[in-house]
Order: structure tokens, then C-alpha cells, then sequence
């Protein structure tokens, strides 16, 4: 099959397709292969989805073997048996362990979809509109979630204003002490002419914006000044939830267990929750802010049978594999090998990064981002796939499965170092 029919008849928002122009028709773990059997490296799981890998045998049989029982495809939000089974395995082998107790809301099968709802619920708990988000943000691609996101690109698209949103100077923008200041300032003083928030969005690492961390501490203190101004406190995990940052939830690092622990109000999950690249999301809300109306939102996939097949497996087998110390031990082996072998290329090189979510900043040496998109066309042709991010696109994303096998991370590395050497 020729790729022509994708150029005559499939709409021309395409994006990923035009930077790894080939025809894909097999996966396994952390390999791709295109129709005439080549092999390329995958360190771009899926923007966050394949955090098992590609086919992990042990979640494609449990999905097997649903199938072939005739289990219930699809059943909105109705009471079923795959529904129970995940219920109970999130609470015993997520949250519980965790000290964390959260409601459960099945959304639409989008991260967007989940972020619309948390928007929502906000707005109706706290009666009012406005929402905090920082600077250099992704949260989504529909209306309320695109309101959050400050990539122009994205934000163009939208045909109409986006509204009711006030974007906070990151702390890698300006200073974590400055980035603070300002937030208060803003809801201190009588004209700053900002609406106080029902919420303030956050990521604890901005994947899209460039791999940026924000710090345990100035995580704590954006959750005293939102405990201290009646502001829900909303945590996107869409994308580095589900282990990538080397643990469940990427904000467990700011949970101590002594003093303060970050305690977000809710936090959206996707993308990996699926188990197996299945749509799939939730929103994870406490328990007095469930305040919905039976069907106030909803949506004809919310109930995803297959999903939470996959999704029960997931968890169960990344207990037994232990991803998430994987996760911090090959991410060691990305920052050193980076440190060692990278940096020293070219002056004005950055790396980032947290688990097995790293980034390799481009911006001081080309802030077009061509450099970046040029090193790409060279992995790809090297049989490599990785996403470019933040801003100008000009930081390179390297975010494998967390299965990924250690000389295959090794041989994924040594293809962008030989691509580095030769565009510099």
C-alpha cells in the first residue's frame, strides 16, 4: 500500500506523519517497523501513551482472551465486571499505597477530555471563571483546555478568542521566588485587574513546553497560596503520569511524608492509563468536590471495556517490573551518557529531565528550531524517532517506553550523538 492515499485523501492537519514519512506496520516494545521491514528505534512512545512499550505480551493477552470470551465491548458508563477489577487494583495498588484518596470520574478517552471536565467542575464548585496556568503550558486542544495552553501554533487554530484563563511567567522564565511574587501580587492587589481563579493548572514537569521541572518547593508554595486564596489546585498528568518521572504520579516526589505533602485537589490522567496505546482517561477528584449532577458530563466512550483490561494489566505488571525505579535507573544512564558525550559538543548545549523523560536543549545555539528538526531527519533516516518540544521546537525529547531494553536505550543514544556531530 502506497502512501499517496494519506497525501490525496486525509486532511492536511496531519503533523507527525510529515516528519517520519514511511508507512508503519509493525511494533514491539521499543521498536517500530515500516513496510519494508526496517527497524527504527521509538524514543517518542506514543507523545507519553506507550509507556509499556509496543504489544507487551503480557497486556495483548490479557486483551486476547477478553476478546475471544465475548466480554462486553462497550457500555457507556453502566456497571461492569473490567470496570470493578480496575476500580479495585487503582485503589489497592495506586492510591492507597500512596496515602492519597481520590473519587474516580471515567471521562471521554482524551486527556483534553479530562482537563475540559476538572475545568468544568472548578468553575461550578468555586463559582467563578478565571483560571491560573503557567507560561509554556500544553493542556489540550478543545476549547477550555486550549484557553490553558500558550503554544501559538495551537492556540491560532482555535477561531475564536480564548477566554477566562491568566498565564503566570513560569519559574524557568523569570526565578522561582519572582515567578511566586508575581502570583501573589496578582491576587494581593485590588487592581491588578485579574479575576481571582476557581483553579490554578499545573504540570510538574511541562513535557511540551521543553522539559522543564518545577521544584518540590515551588510546587508547596503555589499549594499554600492556592490553599490560602480558596483556589482549587489541578495537576496534568497526562503525559508524565503513570511512572514516566520515575514514580506513579509524577508530584510524588513533593510527598515526604514528613512536614507538607503536595496534595493536589485533582489531577487528570491519560494516555498510559491505557495500558496498551487504548484511549482511555480519568480525572481523579477528592471526594467534596464531587458535586456532579447524574450525566452533567459525559460521553458515549467513557467506558472503555477493552481500556480497562489493559489498564488493569498495566498496573500489575509494572509492580512486577518495577518500572518505576527502571524508569530513574535508565534515566541516570540518559543524563550521564548526555553529560558526558552531548554536552561537551557544542557550548551552550542544556539537558533536562526527571525518570526516563529527558531533553536535550538546542535553544542558545539555534532558537529556529531548523538545527533540531535537522538532527531529527538524520535519526529517522538512522532508523530513530524521537519528538521535537518547547520553544521554536528547538528542544529534542527523548521519552522511550519505560520497557525499553538497555542496549536498545544505549543504541537509540549513539544514533542522536553520531546525528549531533554530523548537523553541528
Amino acid at each position: 500500500m502506497g502512501k499517496n492515499i494519506f497525501e490525496e485523501k486525509e486532511s492536511a492537519v496531519r503533523s507527525y506523519c510529515r516528519r517520519f514519512p514511511v508507512l508503519f506496520t509493525k511494533a514491539q516494545n521499543a521498536y517500530l517497523y515500516d513496510e519494508d521491514g526496517k527497524e527504527y528505534i521509538d524514543f517518542f512512545a506514543g507523545a507519553g501513551a506507550l509507556n509499556y512499550g509496543h504489544n507487551h505480551p503480557v497486556i495483548k493477552k490479557a486483551v486476547i482472551e477478553y476478546l475471544e470470551s465475548d466480554g462486553v465491548a462497550h457500555a457507556l458508563d453502566m456497571y461492569t465486571e473490567e470496570k470493578a477489577k480496575f476500580l479495585k487494583s487503582f485503589y489497592e495498588d495506586v492510591l492507597e499505597p500512596r496515602g492519597l484518596d481520590y473519587k474516580i470520574m471515567f471521562t471521554g478517552p482524551t486527556g483534553t477530555n479530562a482537563m475540559e471536565a476538572a475545568l468544568k467542575l472548578a468553575r461550578k464548585v468555586k463559582k467563578r471563571t478565571n483560571v491560573f496556568a503557567l507560561m509554556g503550558c500544553f493542556h489540550g486542544m478543545t476549547l477550555a483546555s486550549l484557553a490553558l495552553t500558550t503554544d501559538q501554533c495551537a492556540r491560532e487554530g482555535a477561531g475564536q478568542p480564548l477566554n477566562n484563563v491568566t498565564h503566570i511567567p513560569a519559574p524557568y522564565m523569570i526565578g522561582e521566588r519572582e515567578s511566586l511574587d508575581y502570583l501573589k501580587m496578582i491576587l494581593s492587589d485590588d487592581h491588578s485587574g485579574v479575576d481571582k481563579p476557581c483553579a490554578f493548572v499545573i504540570e510538574t514537569l511541562q513535557a511540551e513546553g521543553g522539559i522543564y521541572i518545577m521544584s518540590n518547593n515551588y510546587l508547596l508554595e503555589v499549594q499554600r497560596i492556592c490553599r490560602e486564596n480558596d483556589i482549587l489546585l489541578i495537576v496534568d498528568d497526562v503525559q508524565v503520569g503513570c511512572g514516566r518521572c520515575g514514580s506513579f504520579f509524577s508530584f510524588e516526589r513533593a510527598r515526604s511524608g514528613s512536614g507538607e505533602d503536595f496534595d493536589p485537589d485533582m489531577v487528570t490522567l491519560s494516555k498510559s492509563i491505557g495500558g496498551y496505546g487504548f484511549p482511555m482517561a480519568l480525572l481523579l477528584l477528592k471526594e467534596e468536590l464531587d458535586v456532579w449532577k447524574p450525566a452533567e458530563h459525559n460521553g458515549t466512550f467513557r467506558g472503555n471495556q477493552l481500556s480497562f483490561v489493559a489498564a488493569t494489566a498495566a498496573l500489575k505488571l509494572a509492580g512486577e517490573l518495577d518500572l518505576n525505579e527502571e524508569a530513574n535507573r535508565k534515566g541516570e544512564f540518559v543524563r550521564k551518557f548526555i553529560e558526558d558525550r552531548i554536552l561537551p559538543l557544542a557550548e551552550g548545549l542544556e539537558v533536562r529531565g526527571v525518570g526516563l523523560a529527558y531533553g536535550i536543549d538546542f535553544i542558545k545555539i539555534d532558537s529556529t528550531g531548523e538545527l533540531v528538526a535537522k538532527i531529527q531527519k538524520e535519526c529517522f533516516e538512522d532508523g530513530l524517532i524521537f519528538e521535537s518540544v518547547g520553544r521554536g521546537n528547538a528542544v529534542l525529547k527523548i521519552m522511550p517506553p519505560l520497557t525499553i531494553p538497555d542496549d536498545v536505550l544505549g543504541t537509540g543514544l549513539e544514533i542522536i550523538l553520531a546525528a549531533i556531530k554530523k548537523c553541528l
